[in-house]
C-alpha cells in the first residue's frame, strides 16, 4: 500500500496570481492531513512564483506528517533547507521557463554537483530523494550517490495511452524492481490522476506517490479533504 503526498504548490499558485494573502497554503495542508494525506510536499522553487519561503517555515511548525521539500542543487535554496529541515528533500531539475518539472533530473551528466546537494542536506539530518527517469543508468547512479529514495518520473506514462502507457508503465515496473534490489526506496510522481494512478501504486514495493495538480484541481470543486481522501482511497 502506496503512502500519499499530496503537493499543495498550486495553492500558492492561485494565491501568487494576485499577490495576496488567500488561499493559505497553511490551510490547504491542515486539511490535506484530515483528508489522510500520509505527506505534504511542495516546491521551494528559485524564482518563487508559488510556495514561498515563509509558507515552508509555517509548514514546518503545523505539519504533522512527513515534509517533503522538492528543490533544485541551488545554493540558497539548499541553505533554506538546511535551517529549515523537512523530513525528506527531493532534488529535481528546474528551469525558469518551464510551466512545470519537464524530466527527471540527470544525475548522471551532473553527478558531481548533485552529489556536493546530497552530502550538504544528509549532513543536515534530512533524507534525500532524487527525481529521476525510470532509466536504468540514472538509478544506478542514484544508489552510488547513496541517497534514501528515488523518485521515479511518470510523466510518460501519464501522457500516454492504449498499448504506449501499457509499455511506459512496464518500464516504471522494471525501474522500480531495479531500485528495490539496490536498496533504493521507490517514491513516483507526476502527472498522476484519479483515471490513471492505480496501476502506478499497484506497482511492487511502491512506497509513495507524490501528486499535486489532479488533487487541487479536484479541491476547487469539492474540497481539500474530499480530493484527498478520494485520492487516498485509490492509492490504498
Amino acid at each position: 500500500m502506496a503512502e500519499l503526498g499530496v503537493n499543495i504548490d498550486h495553492v500558492a499558485t492561485v494565491r501568487q496570481a494576485r499577490r495576496t494573502f488567500e488561499p493559505d497554503p497553511i490551510w490547504a495542508a491542515a486539511l490535506a492531513e484530515l483528508g489522510g494525506a500520509d505527506g505534504i510536499t511542495i516546491h521551494l522553487r528559485e524564482d518563487r512564483r508559488h510556495i514561498q519561503e515563509r509558507d515552508f517555515r509555517l509548514l514546518r511548525e503545523t505539519v504533522h506528517v512527513k515534509l517533503n521539500l522538492e528543490l533544485a542543487c541551488e545554493t540558497q535554496v539548499l541553505k533554506i533547507a538546511g535551517s529549515v529541515k523537512p523530513d525528506q528533500a527531493t532534488l529535481v531539475p528546474e528551469r525558469r521557463e518551464e510551466v512545470t518539472t519537464e524530466g527527471g533530473l540527470d544525475v548522471v551528466t551532473s553527478r558531481d554537483r548533485v552529489q556536493e546537494a546530497v552530502k550538504q542536506l544528509q549532513g543536515e539530518g534530512i533524507a534525500v530523494s532524487l527525481f529521476i527517469d525510470p532509466d536504468p543508468q540514472q538509478i544506478e547512479t542514484a544508489a552510488e550517490l547513496q541517497v534514501e529514495a528515488v523518485e521515479l518520473h511518470t510523466g510518460q506514462y501519464a501522457l500516454a495511452s492504449g498499448s504506449q502507457q501499457k509499455s511506459a508503465l512496464a518500464t516504471l515496473a522494471n525501474a522500480g524492481q531495479l531500485s528495490r534490489g539496490l536498496d533504493l526506496t521507490l517514491h513516483a510522481g507526476h502527472g498522476l490522476t484519479y483515471q490513471n494512478v492505480k496501476s502506478v501504486s499497484a506497482i511492487e514495493g511502491m512506497h509513495e506517490l507524490n501528486i499535486g495538480h489532479s488533487i487541487v484541481a479536484r479541491a476547487l470543486m469539492v474540497g481539500m479533504e474530499r480530493a484527498v481522501r478520494e485520492m487516498k482511497q485509490l492509492v490504498e
